[in-house]
């Protein structure tokens, strides 16, 4: 028996795919638990929906994505933090910090897990911090650490 699956099933296939399967899994495991669809022509059709859907939605994604890289890119921050001798910060500067003052300075609403640092930022002057947007859109943050 054919069936389209509605979820991942282990062992069995991903989402949106039709496997062939004998029909007392289907009657007794699959069908009754939600995890599959008899692969009819409307389910069918369903799926092909749904998959054009996801392309759609991913693809709007991926712009708008690539339209803030390029917002991110164009700009750069400034942070503020104490500082002793020989350059040296007290502390460093963290994502945190950076994800603040990129709303306040660029207006963008980034989230601090996003922000990847290279090494902790404990020294005055311009550093780089590669932001990922999107699985395939990373973009570099200019931050300029000052002496507050």
């Amino acid at each position: 028996m054919k069936i389209v699956l509605l979820q991942d099933v282990k062992a069995l296939g991903k989402k949106g795919t039709v496997v062939e399967v004998s029909e007392g899994y289907a009657r007794n495991f699959l069908l009754p638990k939600k995890l599959g669809a008899p692969a009819t022509a409307d389910n069918l059709n369903t799926l092909k929906l749904q998959k054009a859907n996801e392309e759609r939605v991913a693809a709007a994604e991926l712009a708008e994505a690539k339209d803030i890289a390029a917002k991110i890119e164009a700009g750069s921050v400034t942070v503020a933090i104490k500082g002793g001798e020989n350059g040296k910060t007290y502390g460093s500067v963290s994502t945190k910090e950076i994800a603040d003052a990129a709303k306040k300075q660029l207006g963008l609403d980034i989230d601090k897990k996003k922000i990847v640092l290279a090494e902790p930022l404990k020294t005055f002057g311009t550093h780089e911090a590669v932001i990922k947007l999107h699985r395939e859109v990373q973009a570099k943050l200019k931050v300029k650490v000052v002496e507050a």
